[in-house]
């Protein structure tokens, strides 16, 4: 398959274009163009009024004006660098034209007296007098002219003008093709949308302010095509999963009845809920690909576990797979006695398994004596071999991006695959990254969970807390202290908390207090994390090392210094740390005053809510969709006009076309399954193309 030929003359050289040579070329990179297609999608952010009146008698300075003047006389410059006017008169008053430097002696050629000219500009008071300075267009009344009654104004960069912009837009302008709808029609009269030409027309010769504003019909057209690519590409990946026979794993559910019969508590509606849904998901002959979602501490790994035993149920096997070491042996620890529970052997694997017992865990793994691995990225290398993998089910989402997906689907094994991530994602953001999966959200907390005390202590009281602190070890408490990342540099960190863990040694005694930091060897730092884990040492300082996952029971209060510099999402996590056991916990978030603005509503926030969901939205709201997930790890497709965080509603209607469409007419062969074949080419969803000509 390859590019209509109507859309070449998009992706022709830059340099094509009127008025730009590689100079200009190189300097519009900076403004994410690099073809003519990328011109159309540069759209202007606001509007001059450019319209004609008669007099700037009643105007307002500083305004804009257009207006038809009569010249009167020239004043040159009195001095060097001074100014040089051109007194004019409109319809009812005269005022003067002012330019400065070299424009000046080129201004005197330009205005003869005598004549008239059409002048658009600038109107400011000087001395309580108006005066237009340099003006923007200098015209002949009688001459045909293209000024626009409101004039674009585009995204620019240091070395280009507007106009240059302008003239390079409206030349690819004119090679857009008229193209073949492929909008869905019900949904385009809904909502009033233009045709996609009508659209880019509209956006490059705006008719007012309102026309260029982000809800206008013209501009959400064009956003929406956008989405609309995207969960395409994703709904395409998505069929293509489906497409590959999948296994039918049908667990018969009496290794769960033990385990669920050995607990203390019985599930969450919530947990309940997902259990199902993925359990008809393994059922089905199809691959699944479904999120797990849940906030910190609402019991996500008792409904992965569940689930690993319904592959075992049905004479398969499970993995579970964890981002790091600690984490995975952890999952270890807390999935082991439910595997007792269940009379099932649950092994663990990682990078740091060598030898004899390494080779023995292989040969079982292969022989199907072990029904659940647990385990790092180690589970992939060549040499581990299972019996009859049915599910994995990977921890931590966002280490774990779109393309290592795929990887895992191409093993060859038909393997139905579970996400779990722990950071509630804006329902906006999950559809532009997780797109491709079926979403299970986790939205109760388990019973026994107590909530959280968080409080708010400006740092000069740190004294207080530590003395606070003191008295909570000797009464057998365990607490972590987490120290900021100062500057992006690894040794003022490293200071940082180095300093802070030497001075709690001083106060709360020697052996009482341990260290985690980035640039330890690992070895160190697990010594360090287990000594921590089992009691030994009551006072974790770090890093944020300790973000996901680490669960030590025993641990009830969490101090987080400069709390300010961090964001909510990560807050969030550092807080689920604590509130594991059966002790009240509290939080303490100690900021440096004064707080910004900014600083102050995130830290209220905390104080106020527990609901990972709430404090995602609000992060999002103050943060943006591309600082909220990291981008470099967010997985999120970069848009030119699309906002997933304001149009979240506009995603979930391209989702649902996007996937009723391929139900439809899965190889896009019907007339406006060809259209969209032309929108993904125009967009350069190629990975989208891709999977349409293989599968």
């Amino acid at each position: 398959m390859s590019r209509p030929e109507a859309l070449f003359p998009l992706f022709a050289d830059l340099t094509s274009l009127a008025g730009v040579g590689e100079k200009t070329a190189k300097l519009f990179d900076a403004l994410s163009v690099t073809l003519p297609r990328d011109l159309l999608y540069l759209l202007p952010h606001s509007v001059i009024d450019r319209r004609r009146r008669a007099t700037i008698a009643d105007l307002v300075p500083p305004a804009v004006a257009t207006v038809e003047v009569e010249i009167i006389a020239h004043f040159p410059a009195r001095r060097k660098g001074g100014p040089a006017r051109v007194m004019v008169r409109d319809a009812a008053v005269e005022f003067p034209l002012v330019f400065f430097g070299p424009r000046a002696d080129y201004a005197l050629k330009q205005f003869p007296p005598g004549e008239r000219r059409l002048v658009s500009g600038k109107v400011e008071l000087f001395d309580g007098v108006a005066q237009m300075v340099h003006p923007d267009h200098v015209l002949d009344p009688a001459a045909p002219h293209d000024l626009p009654e409101f004039e674009p104004v585009y995204p620019a960069t240091a070395g280009l003008s507007q106009k240059q912009i302008r003239k390079a837009a409206l030349d690819a302008l004119s090679r857009a093709p008229e193209a073949a709808e492929w909008a869905d029609g019900p949904l385009m009269a809904r909502e009033g949308w233009p045709s996609w030409r009508a659209a880019l027309e509209a956006q490059h010769h705006p008719q007012g302010a309102e026309d260029v504003s982000p809800d206008a019909p013209a501009r959400r057209r064009l956003a929406y095509d956008e989405l609309f690519a995207h969960q395409l590409t994703l709904a395409l990946a998505r069929q293509k999963a489906r497409k590959k026979p999948g296994i039918s794993t049908k667990g018969h559910g009496r290794l769960a009845e033990k385990v669920l019969g050995g607990l203390p508590y019985a599930p969450t509606g919530a947990q309940s809920r997902a259990v199902a849904e993925i359990r008809a998901d393994l059922a089905a002959p199809v691959r699944m690909n479904r999120l797990l979602q849940g906030d910190v501490g609402s019991g996500k790994t008792l409904v992965a576990f569940l689930a690993l035993l319904a592959a075992v149920e049905a004479g398969g096997q499970g993995v579970l797979m964890a981002p790091t070491e600690i984490l995975a042996r952890q999952h270890y620890e807390g999935l082991k006695p439910l595997a007792d529970l269940a009379g099932l052997r649950l092994e663990v694997l990682t990078g740091r398994d060598k030898g004899a017992e390494r080779t023995a865990r292989l040969a079982a793994l292969a022989a199907g004596e072990i029904g659940i691995l647990v385990g790092t990225h180690a589970v992939f290398q060549k040499d581990v071999e299972f019996h009859d993998l049915r599910l994995a089910v990977i921890d931590e989402q966002h280490r774990f991006g779109v393309a290592q997906r795929m990887e895992l689907g191409a093993k060859g094994r038909a393997v139905d695959v579970l996400v779990m991530t722990a950071t509630p994602i804006p329902r906006s953001l999950a559809l532009a990254q997780y797109g491709d999966m079926d979403v299970s959200v986790l939205d109760e907390k388990p019973p026994g969970r107590k909530p959280i005390r968080t409080s708010l202590v400006a740092d000069e009281r740190l004294e207080e807390v530590v003395a606070h602190l003191k008295r909570a070890v000797a009464e057998g408490k365990q607490a972590y202290w987490v120290c900021p990342l100062v500057e992006e540099s690894e040794f003022t960190d490293l200071t940082a908390s180095e300093d802070r863990y030497q001075h709690l040694r001083a106060a709360l005694g020697e052996g009482v207090v341990t260290l985690v930091h980035g640039q330890m060897p690992t070895a160190q730092k697990d010594a360090a994390m287990a000594d921590f884990v089992e009691g030994r040492a009551r006072v974790l300082v770090a890093t944020t090392v300790i973000e996901v996952g680490v669960n030590v029971p025993a641990a009830s209060i969490m101090v987080i210094e400069r709390a300010e510099t961090f964001g909510l999402a990560q807050l969030h996590q550092l807080r689920g740390r604590v509130g594991r056991g059966a002790e009240a916990s509290s939080c303490l978030l100690l900021y440096q005053a004064p707080l910004s603005e900014t600083g102050k509503r995130r830290l209220s926030i905390m104080r106020d809510t527990e609901d990972g969901f709430k404090i995602s939205e609000e992060d999002l709201a103050m943060r943006g969709a591309g600082d909220l997930i990291g981008t470099a790890q967010s997985g999120l497709p970069r848009f030119r006009l699309a906002d997933p965080e304001r149009m979240a509603g506009l995603m979930e209607t391209a989702q649902r076309d996007a996937r009723k469409l391929l139900m439809d007419d899965p190889d896009l062969s019907s007339p406006r399954g060809k259209a969209v074949r032309f929108l993904l080419w125009l967009l350069s969803q190629d990975r989208a193309i891709g999977l349409l000509s293989v599968g």
